[in-house]
């Protein structure tokens, strides 16, 4: 018998009692419905609000239900049963979108439209599910009762179903079953291996590039290579050549139009390189959507999972993965009583099956943690298990031959292609590039960083920026308090310097008091709670130390020179102001910081070298586990002592000189960040006005090979249209000139698109921009996207959208409203066919969403830069005098590009693009594909085209 007609067959007899399943409660816009065992039936507001707080019930994502039902999320409690967390349990480290139709989809079941199909759909998934526990061939079942009875234990809804499922199948008998949250216990260990050595320097040329791609597409079942895409992978082998001199790569900037198939296009050449040199190539991206999109395409390099698991390596910065020893200790924490044990059960359970523990962008389900009203600290989330902190203790760590990231590294360094991130590459490059300069060897991480594929390459200047940049704010400083002192509130976890180094250090004196007085020196930085001490709601300011005393005196500089009205001590928005002049209680606050930095940096510089010298002076001596300690805490003490601290110290050394001519290459200013009217934050802040000098100094120039790929590198109204990205690259300063490519995209814009500037809006007005999104939507029948260049206009618009849509039974979501993070956002609206979505730039960057669920984009303002301190000095350096307006028009016509890109993903989507500000110059549209056409009509008319040809 099938899975499906056992459930149906359990279900129509109620043949077992795990198989009863109570209502399910159905709530998207709109009326609510129902489904249970007399079938599914539309209820009101009032009624499903009773249902979700009065008995057993059934929901997908209890947290997002209750926003809807205009309710508090609800705590966790035995009458009310997420089906997603059930999910989560039957089959962990699988994807699914976090809503009924997301569950019916992932369930292979199609999709549910309407309140009474999704109650249906959800009821239907619940019995799969736990038809799937009680299936022969559940893999793991010993694990999976060890886990349901210790989560049944602990109050688990959905307990003693999963358990009687679970044992409908036979179960030995045990005088003594574990708890099943020992994850760390049972992971496979990592193993060494040797060296792989010295890429090699063998060429790819065009006709092999072109042979590979032609083998690629036929594994992933496509008959012919289009000609386009042929020539592009022929090009792209250029950056896979061998270069002939020292500093002197083969970087290409390649624009390849949307439906061009450049993944696949520069996979051909670099693994074929990769083959040829046992070298890696690595490719990196901006967005962890098109991390996982590359993910997929190299299933058509390596289809057997076990060889591509060895071949490719997703790869991200520590902060990505899950932390064995935070979870050992979350878990413990919460069988006595303090968390949430049932969290914790299932993403121990998720690390058991992840394919690399990657919380963030990978397989975890990132809704997990937000299901239920649990406290932000006690919650499974990444926040708490990942190492954000560079807390780990290496080799000391007792799970340490398991841990993720450890196993991550060593497959980076034996894999063909490696897809990482621009941050990962750009930090990991500056601080090799730092060692390297004091004769240090390479961390190993990026040691073999020679031939890289810049995916998503518009974003190469604000990786950079974002990377090489400096910032001392109140967050920052606790930040490294808490590094180097550990927690010093009340049962707080984490591990400070002592900790991780004072057995190292014990048996040398001097060592042992570097230690303590880096330790003394760090009580001088802000510790938790700087914002209320420098910036209270009310009372007076109380700063404790010499940089709390910097902070306030930024602040009050930045409340003399800003127009924000700082009254009652808060502003709406934040506050930037330039640092020159500076005031004199600013200069002498200067001062005073420095030195205090200055104390902390000499102790951390001399345990630096103290544990360079054990590396040397025992090289013979110390044993794999040892050396990896010492190394990593090299690591961690290098980042700080020699980059974090030093930037500080240089940016307030510069401020207490008294000259008030700022630095060339630099810009200064102090920012306050604030949040519901209070001030939150205050920051000295340095950003090069070209990071692209760094990015050339410790990615470019080192680097063999350098292909900068996207779909939006060249502006059409340039003189040439390579020229910005040359400038927003690092290629214009090289010796050996970049080769650049343009190639069109095939699809038909013309017939497939239409773009229309609506004129008759007053853009400041939320109430017209809402009904204008109102009716476009509507004449779409969903699938609309709204972007907003600033979140309070977003949150107007959607409070006045939401309940015009819900009328008509389409689902609105939005970013910075829901409970849900971004991906998971765009998660729901690709499963949902006809729902809408709000969002501001990380959606237009992150939306991946072929056929109809984006069928109709609409912008509520042209998106020009915003005009702060950084970007009228950028503007100043690249675009002075009458060039100005030309730097703003490409970054915003760029953005436009960028966000078209999206609407269009494959050869038979149709899509509408809108631009709600009428004052929008024809010139932005210059960078849309050849064959569209702007269109300028009111909004009336845009509606009836809309509706026509979407129809």
């Amino acid at each position: 018998m099938s899975v499906d007609s056992l459930t149906a067959a359990a279900v129509l007899t109620g043949a077992e009692p795990w198989l009863a399943l109570p209502p399910a409660l159905a709530v998207p816009p709109g009326a609510g419905a129902v489904a249970d065992g007399d079938g599914a039936r539309k209820i009101g507001r009032g009624a499903a609000e009773g249902l979700f707080t009065g008995g057993d019930v059934m929901v997908a994502h209890a947290s997002l239900t209750a926003r809807r039902l205009g309710l508090a999320p609800p705590p966790r409690s035995p009458e009310l049963l997420d089906v997603l967390e059930l999910f989560a349990f039957a089959r962990p480290a699988r994807f699914c979108a976090p809503s009924a139709a997301g569950l019916a989809l992932a369930m292979g079941m199609a999709e549910p439209k309407g309140a009474e199909a999704q109650a249906e759909a959800l009821r239907a998934a619940a019995a799969r599910l736990l038809t799937e526990l009680a299936a022969p061939d559940y893999p793991n079942r010993e694990d999976a009762v060890m886990l349901a009875e210790t989560l049944g234990r602990a109050g688990w809804s959905w307990g003693w179903r999963v358990l009687g499922a679970l044992q409908h199948q036979p179960v030995r008998e045990r005088r003594h079953r574990g708890s099943g949250l020992d994850a760390w216990a049972r992971l496979p260990e990592w193993e060494d291996e040797a060296p792989r050595g010295e890429a090699g320097s063998a060429p790819v040329d065009s006709e092999s590039a072109r042979i590979r791609l032609e083998k690629l597409l036929q594994a992933s079942g496509l008959d012919e290579t289009r000609p386009t895409q042929s020539d592009y992978a022929a090009e792209a082998a250029f950056a896979f050549s061998p270069r002939n001199e020292e500093g002197r790569p083969r970087m290409l900037l390649a624009e390849a139009g949307t439906g061009t198939g450049k993944t696949l296009g520069y996979l051909a050449p670099a693994s074929l390189w990769a083959e040829r040199n046992q070298g890696a190539a690595w490719v990196s991206t901006y967005t962890r959507a098109l991390q996982r999109q590359i993910d997929r395409e190299i299933a058509s390099l390596w289809p057997d999972p076990k060889e591509r698991k060895r071949k490719a390596v997703v790869r991200k910065g520590r902060e990505n993965y899950l932390c064995l020893l935070n979870l050992q200790e979350m878990v413990q924490a919460a069988q006595l009583g303090n968390g949430d044990l049932v969290g914790m059960g299932l993403a121990s359970r998720w690390a058991l099956h992840s394919r690399d523990g990657d919380m963030t962008g990978g397989d975890y389900p990132g809704w997990l943690p937000g299901l239920f009203a649990t406290p932000p600290s006690q919650q499974a989330s990444p926040a708490n298990l990942v190492d954000r902190r560079g807390e780990c203790v290496h080799a000391a760590c007792p799970h340490y031959r398991t841990c993720f990231v450890e196993k991550t590294i060593r497959a980076s360094r034996r894999a063909d292609l490696v897809v990482a991130n621009h941050a990962l590459v750009m930090t990991q490059a500056a601080f090799d590039g730092a060692r390297s300069a004091r004769g240090l060897k390479q961390d190993g991480e990026t040691a073999a960083l020679k031939r890289i594929v810049f995916d998503e390459g518009h974003h190469l200047f604000d990786a950079a920026d974002s990377a090489f940049s400096a910032c001392l704010s109140g967050q920052e400083a606790a930040e490294l308090r808490r590094w180097i002192r550990g927690p010093e509130g009340r049962a707080r976890r984490g591990r400070g310097l002592e900790h991780r180094l004072g057995d190292l250090c014990a048996d040398n004196e001097a060592a042992s008091k570097a230690l303590q007085d880096a330790v003394r020196a760090a009580a001088q930085l802000p510790g938790e709670g700087v914002s209320g001490r420098i910036a209270p709601a009310s009372g007076e300011v109380n700063p404790v130390g010499p940089v709390e005393r910097f902070l306030l005196a930024a602040l009050e500089q930045l409340r003399a020179r800003t127009s924000e009205n700082a009254s009652g001590g808060g502003v709406e928005f934040g506050m930037e102001c330039a640092l020159r002049p500076a005031t004199d209680p600013v200069r002498e606050a200067a001062r005073e910081a420095a030195q205090a930095l200055a104390a902390i940096e000499a102790p951390l510089l001399a345990l630096s070298r103290y544990l360079e010298d054990i590396l040397d002076d025992e090289a013979g001596e110390l044993d794999g586990s040892a050396r990896a300690r010492i190394e990593g805490a090299l690591r961690g003490l290098d980042r700080r002592a020699r980059m974090t601290l030093p930037g500080w110290r240089s940016m307030l050394a510069a401020l207490d000189a008294g000259g008030d001519e700022p630095d060339p290459d630099f810009v200064d200013w102090l920012s306050a960040e604030a949040a519901f009217g209070r001030i939150m934050d205050v920051a000295l802040r340095r950003h090069w006005i070209d990071p692209t000098v760094p990015l050339e100094a410790a990615v470019v120039m080192p680097a063999h090979g350098v292909l900068v790929t996207s779909a939006t590198l060249s502006d059409p109204l340039s003189d040439d249209p390579f020229d910005l990205a040359r400038l927003r690259t690092g290629a214009a300063r090289l010796i050996e000139p970049a080769r650049t490519l343009k190639v069109e995209s095939p699809f038909d814009y013309a017939a497939n698109s239409r773009v229309i500037v609506v004129n008759d809006l007053i853009k400041d007005d939320p109430r017209q921009t809402a009904a204008a999104m109102r009716e476009l939507f509507l004449a779409a029948g969903g699938g609309g996207l709204g972007l907003f260049t600033a979140i309070r206009r977003l949150k107007a618009v959607y409070e006045r959208l939401g309940p015009d849509l819900a009328k008509s039974g389409i689902p609105l979501y939005a970013q910075h409203v829901d409970p849900l993070e971004v991906g998971a956002l765009v998660d729901v609206f690709r499963a949902e066919q006809d729902s809408c979505l709000l969002g501001t730039d990380a959606v237009r960057d992150g939306v991946d969403v072929p056929g109809r669920s984006l069928r109709i984009l609409a912008f509520d303002r042209a998106p020009w830069p915003r005009p702060d301190l950084l970007h009228k000095a950028r503007r100043e350096r690249f675009g002075g005098g009458p060039q100005a307006r030309a730097w703003d028009d490409a970054l915003a016509r760029a953005r436009m590009a960028q966000a078209f890109g999206r609407l269009i993903r494959r050869a038979d989507d149709k899509g509408v693009f809108v631009m709600l500000d009428a004052a929008t110059p024809t010139r932005l549209f210059a960078s849309l594909p050849p064959g569209t056409e702007v269109q300028r009509m009111g909004l009336a008319e845009a509606v009836e085209m809309v509706g026509e040809f979407l129809a």
